[in-house]
């Protein structure tokens, strides 16, 4: 992976949202092997550093194929990696198709600070002006409370209960008109 996912970068007072970069395989690999932070994602196992770059390759896609896809989250105070924040289309789950997805992965170093609704909120006010899209979703396996918080705050709203096909975990959508 080489050069930048998407020329895009977004601002926030803390935050730089930032293309994803090859150089950004080692901080991403660090997040993702943390068995804290992957607990509610997909089947809940880390990914380690090869795992990493085919996700990384598959965000570079996304970026190609729709015009939008995942930023980094940088501190701008100190330039670390905190993890990404960004839209996606949302394919695992075909029942609410068509859809795009919000969403956010923090290191755990950095939970519990307001930067997942900093960043999000950067996003949904880009998808609204820049990317003409009129509706978001989000999707909450259940449990993971603080992230739900997030799309509350974001404005969301419960949309639904289902589950999960690839992994049959209770998910709860929430949406949001733009």
């Amino acid at each position: 992976m080489t050069g930048l996912l998407d020329p895009t970068s977004l601002e926030t007072p803390r935050l730089l949202l930032r293309g994803l970069h090859s150089t950004d395989l080692d901080g991403f690999a660090a997040v993702n092997a943390q068995p804290e932070v992957m607990r509610y994602i997909h089947d809940g196992r880390t990914l380690d550093r090869a795992a990493t770059a085919e996700r990384l390759a598959t965000y570079r896609r996304h970026w190609d194929e729709h015009g939008f896809g995942l930023y980094a989250v940088e501190i701008k105070e100190t330039g670390e990696l905190a993890g990404f924040t960004g839209l996606a289309v949302p394919t695992f789950l075909p029942e609410i198709m068509p859809a795009v997805e919000i969403g956010w992965r923090l290191g755990r170093a950095h939970w519990g600070q307001g930067l997942a609704t900093e960043a999000a909120q950067s996003v949904v006010a880009h998808a609204r002006a820049e990317l003409g899209l009129r509706r978001l979703v989000s999707i909450h396996v259940v449990g993971n409370e603080a992230s739900a918080r997030v799309m509350v705050k974001l404005g969301m709203t419960l949309e639904r209960e289902t589950v999960q096909p690839d992994t049959g975990r209770q998910v709860r959508v929430y949406a949001m008109d733009l």
